[in-house]
């Protein structure tokens, strides 16, 4: 008897022991609807709220969840990526676990699957519970990664999504550190459709994304996928020179003039300060992309685990 699982659930956790056990009711009242066999891969991206008892009482009662527990935090992407590791699934959901995602949309992505697609997003059509600034640091990011990068990553979408076993087989060849999977698996291609929802607010707890690392996010997502700072860069230092260049003839005539306009310390530091400033941004952005290349070439793997079941046969080395 093939008891291989036909869905695999995965959620990463950090903090979340509020959340746990109605996160758990929830996903188990939704999946047993299918009538098929699903597991629930709950990974503990170092919580020390004792989320990680939690999960392992959960798992004692229901031999379906399967907890990877991380040896410390490397955040919410890698905790993803693990889970897709483990998975056995025919088809893997990725969902949080704080519940503004609701589990029974599932079922919805389930039905799209069973359509012939092969990745399944949830766009939201509404977002409860979050200050206007979120809202319009949101909206502004999403416009803004659509116009810049190369896929056309759809607006309004998070890590909510189905992915089939295919496209998960070609997520797991990509083991590049600063992580964007939301716009990965747009990359990856194949039969894609979204399926709209409401998102709500949070069921217990606070946000784990902070502005900091709301910042950090971006900036991964903008590198990963698209030359545009680079290109900012190249475009602020021709502007400069062509600034410069301009203002050659501008100055001559006016000294031939007897103009002293441009007499004095002021205009020298105004230019100085200009010219260093578009020197230093373009520097910072180069950095940027030499830092990453620096931690991919250094080869450590992306994530470490304490605890875990075993990986599919595809996945064993």
């Amino acid at each position: 008897m093939n008891n291989a699982p036909i869905f695999s659930v995965v959620a990463p956790i950090f903090n979340e022991i509020g959340n746990l056990p109605e996160f758990y009711r929830r996903v188990k009242e939704s999946l047993d609807q299918t009538g098929e066999i699903w597991e629930l891969l709950l990974v503990d991206d170092g919580s020390t709220d004792g989320s990680t008892e939690k999960i392992r009482a959960l798992a004692a009662g229901d031999e379906r969840i399967k907890p990877v527990i991380f040896a410390r935090n490397f955040g919410h992407q890698l905790a993803v990526t693990a889970g897709m590791d483990y998975a056995n699934g025919q088809a893997v959901v990725i969902i949080d676990s704080d519940l503004q995602d609701p589990p029974e949309v599932i079922l919805e992505m389930i039905a799209k699957w069973r359509e012939g697609y092969e990745v399944v997003y949830a766009v939201r059509s509404e977002r409860e519970g979050e200050t206007w600034f979120k809202l319009f640091t949101a909206s502004l990011f999403y416009r803004l990664i659509y116009r810049i990068t190369d896929v056309n990553i759809p607006m309004d979408t998070g890590d909510f999504r189905l992915l089939d076993h295919k496209v998960v087989a070609v997520m797991r060849q990509m083991r590049e550190r600063h992580r964007f999977l939301r716009g990965m698996s747009v990359w990856v291609g194949f039969k894609q459709t979204g399926v709209q929802y409401k998102r709500a607010a949070r069921f217990s707890g606070t946000t784990k994304y902070p502005f900091k690392k709301m910042l950090k996010f971006a900036s991964d997502a903008i590198t990963s996928f698209s030359y545009f700072p680079l290109q900012l860069a190249t475009y602020l230092g021709f502007f400069a020179a062509g600034l410069s260049i301009l203002a050659i003839p501008v100055v001559i005539a006016l000294r031939l003039l007897g103009s002293e306009t441009f007499l004095g310390q002021a205009s020298t530091l105004i230019a100085v300060l200009f010219l260093g400033g578009v020197q230093l941004i373009s520097l910072g952005i180069l950095g940027e992309y030499i830092g990453r290349l620096y931690d991919q070439a250094k080869g450590r793997p992306l994530y470490i685990v304490r605890e875990a079941p075993p990986k599919p046969q595809d996945q064993i080395e």
